[in-house]
């Protein structure tokens, strides 16, 4: 395959899928349903049409006879004059009328017929129109339900991904809230053991710690004793005072 051939080939998958994506059944149905309501009404002006000159001819028709009917009258008037002449000129007469009425009425016939035919198109195609609407609207009806249930879908996939990061987030947090918790148990350890009790960040060895916590008991018996002398001294002073 050439190199040209392979671009037509891309151009044209491309502009197909495009089309495809533009395209919403929906519109192409009533674009059609929209066409053949307007051959029906073509189809229904065309009846209309054959009708009107339908009774154009039998209004000429009728006004024909009536003027046969005339000269028929004046030829027997003529007659019982003794004007055979005025007679026969009203028969002529009368006879080409009544030939123009033949054809006439001949196209007539014909326009009755056409009339009825296009009168039965008329109705099988409001059939087949009325038929293909109620087909539109279900097969829309269904397109529209299809392309909800696919949004939603989608919409629930994406939700489901985006759980899946927030799964692993939460997990995450958890991770971190449980290692926070570990090292703030042992920080309280420490602290309750004295480990951490220099904010300074200076240690003080064992023997320093032994030599203060003597010092401190030293000075509380000293101050216990001065305060059991002063006790009793002052037990002592009412006794002298007797």
């Amino acid at each position: 395959m050439g190199l040209w051939q392979r671009f037509t080939l891309i151009f044209k998958s491309k502009a197909n899928s495009a089309l495809n994506k533009a395209e919403d059944p929906r519109q192409t149905l009533d674009y059609s349903y929209e066409k053949q309501l307007e051959l029906l009404q073509k189809v229904r002006r065309g009846v209309a049409d054959v009708a009107t000159s339908r009774k154009r001819l039998e209004l000429q028709i009728q006004g024909l006879n009536q003027q046969e009917a005339k000269l028929e009258g004046q030829a027997r008037a003529a007659l019982a004059a003794g004007r055979e002449d005025l007679a026969r000129e009203a028969l002529t007469r009368r006879s080409g009328l009544h030939q123009q009425i033949e054809d006439l009425q001949m196209q007539l016939a014909q326009l009755q017929e056409q009339e009825e035919k296009l009168i039965v198109a008329a109705q099988q195609l409001q059939t087949r129109v009325e038929s293909f609407r109620t087909r539109k609207e279900t097969i829309k009806a269904t397109y529209s339900a299809a392309e909800a249930q696919t949004k939603i879908n989608e919409a629930v996939a994406g939700i489901s991904s985006e759980l899946g990061d927030v799964g692993l987030a939460v997990q995450r947090a958890e991770e971190k809230t449980a290692e926070m918790q570990a090292r703030a148990g042992a920080l309280d350890e420490l602290m309750a053991s004295g480990a951490l009790e220099d904010v300074s960040g200076m240690s003080k060895d064992s023997i320093t710690v032994e030599l203060e916590r003597m010092a401190s008991d030293s000075e509380v018996e000293a101050q216990l004793a001065s305060m059991r002398a002063e006790l009793g001294g002052a037990e002592k002073k009412p006794e002298l005072e007797q």
